[in-house]
């Protein structure tokens, strides 16, 4: 397939990869030069512009936020000559601009298919993220070869997109709710002399033996938070995402406000740079157990 590919961060730059290494024809760009150099020598043809990206049998978009995707789709008016392509939207958006999304390609008369990703950096990498898949079914029919070449499984949710935008804000609440928790029960336990990793291996290893847990578990264990594999400010942006959500469909969600409190104590104290498992640390603080002497 003849593919653009725009948004080339962590999780785009290993997606584009594995679409070039699966023999699709791949036209890429990004803000920055590096990340499109850096796939050029894998294969795939620079883009000079977002228009010469969206265009195409299908274009995959992974940009980081709303206001990304407002800027380089909307704002550079890449809908108004794009006819006959299919837009595959990766990104993580708010259930608001996903409706407006979908409606403005209707309009326009192209095809559009959310398929946001669960899976961090080395799952792209691996081509095993699981993409969550929604949109009309001639669309999602005919950019179904790309979901092969980025994930493990690809989970149909109907012809409404706004549904796979929503349900990745919902699990992605679930996974910050699981880091909250990692952070308090174990701030608990290191009160009482059980040391962070020894509780975490325990459990991780018993009661919760689950992806989320066991991989977190393991970072926060370690205090492994540097490189970022998904950046605290990046957790921060989704939790607010599901309480505007849940604001619009009047569904009370009381611990989200809890969620974004403890993201917010993060970043005050400085740690935007570090992955968003580190709001583990907020509850240890909180406690009074990493006090200097």
């Amino acid at each position: 397939m003849d593919i653009g590919f725009i948004g080339l961060g962590q999780m785009g730059r290993a997606m584009a990869a594995n679409l070039v290494k699966a023999g699709h024809k791949v036209r890429v760009w990004n803000r920055s030069r590096g990340p499109v150099d850096e796939l050029v020598k894998l294969g795939a043809t620079p883009a000079a512009t977002p228009a010469d990206a969206f265009r195409g049998d299908a274009v995959v978009t992974m940009l980081a936020n709303d206001a990304a995707v407002r800027d380089i789709i909307l704002g550079n008016r890449l809908l108004d000559g794009a006819r006959g392509t299919v837009h595959v939207n990766c990104a993580t958006i708010s259930a608001a601009l996903a409706q407006e999304l979908t409606g403005l390609h209707e309009a326009a008369g192209i095809g559009y298919v959310a398929a946001p990703v669960f899976g961090r950096p080395d799952m792209a990498e691996a081509g095993k993220l699981n993409v969550v898949v929604a949109g009309k079914p001639d669309a999602v029919s005919r950019v179904a070869p790309l979901f092969d070449a980025i994930g493990q499984k690809a989970w149909p949710l109907g012809d409404d997109p706004v549904r796979a935008n929503v349900l990745k804000i919902a699990g992605n609440f679930m996974i910050a709710a699981a880091l909250e928790t990692m952070g308090e029960a174990t701030a608990l336990a290191r009160a009482y002399g059980v040391e962070t990793a020894a509780f975490l291996d325990i459990l991780t290893n018993t009661l919760f033996a689950s992806p989320v847990y066991k991989g977190y578990g393991a970072i926060i264990a370690e205090k492994r938070y540097e490189p970022a594999g998904f950046p605290l400010p990046l957790g921060f942006k989704d939790v607010g995402l599901a309480l505007a959500a849940s604001q619009d469909a009047h569904v009370p969600m009381p611990f989200a406000g809890v969620l974004r409190d403890s993201f917010l104590d993060a970043l005050a104290q400085g740690s935007a740079e570090k992955d968003w498992a580190s709001i583990a640390e907020v509850s240890h603080r909180r406690a009074g157990l990493d006090r200097k002497s």
